[in-house]
């Protein structure tokens, strides 16, 4: 009786571990837990929000000089005083565009268009300052020209002609315009004789403006 009490327990004691082992067993087979997806999100910068760039204010063009083939000369009605006669020398600007003018105009006697000088060239008065005169189109300034009665001079000094051209440059300009007027001059070039003299022009036309 003893050896089977023995043998019974050793029965029930292996029963024992293996229950335990196939617990064990169990548990080691269990299904491990699902991998976690990760999913990373990556934000754009936001659009850039510098102002535009502002569109620039168009500055007035500056008028150009008036070229010569853009003007037309004339002389206005003479005044005369102490031995001399004042004629507005006047430039019309016949272009469709404005332009300037500024300083002396260039004035002498020739013997006709694209003819010598007769005498000296005009001296330039100071009496006005030089300004800048912007000519719209159709638009005028003047240069008041200044004319000696070459009867003041002696014959001697002043060896007379009568001319019947003037040859005008208008200011900065070196092509010249040519202009009838027939008038007693000197052909003398001493400096001594001074019969044509300018002035500065003037914005107006006719010396009324």
């Amino acid at each position: 009786m003893t050896s089977l009490h023995r043998d019974l327990r050793r029965v029930i004691a292996a029963a024992a571990l293996s229950g335990v082992a196939a617990a064990v067993a169990a548990c080691g087979s269990a299904a491990a837990p699902a991998a976690t997806t990760t999913v990373t999100a990556t934000a754009s910068p936001p659009a850039s929000s510098a102002p535009a760039t502002p569109t620039p204010t168009p500055t007035p063009t500056q008028a150009l000089p008036c070229p010569t083939s853009e003007l037309v000369p004339s002389v206005g009605t003479g005044n005369g005083a102490a031995g001399s006669t004042y004629y507005p020398l006047d430039f019309t600007n016949i272009s469709h565009t404005a332009c300037t003018l500024f300083g002396y105009p260039g004035v002498s006697y020739v013997t006709g268009t694209g003819g010598s000088q007769i005498g000296r060239a005009a001296s330039r008065n100071p009496e006005f300052s030089s300004t800048l005169v912007t000519l719209a189109p159709g638009g005028a300034a003047y240069s008041m020209l200044q004319v000696v009665d070459a009867m003041n001079y002696p014959n001697s000094a002043c060896h007379l002609v009568t001319a019947h051209w003037l040859k005008i440059y208008p200011p900065n300009q070196t092509a010249p315009l040519y202009l009838s007027f027939t008038a007693p001059a000197c052909s003398s070039r001493a400096k001594s004789v001074h019969i044509l003299s300018v002035e500065a022009v003037r914005p107006g036309h006719g010396g009324t403006g």
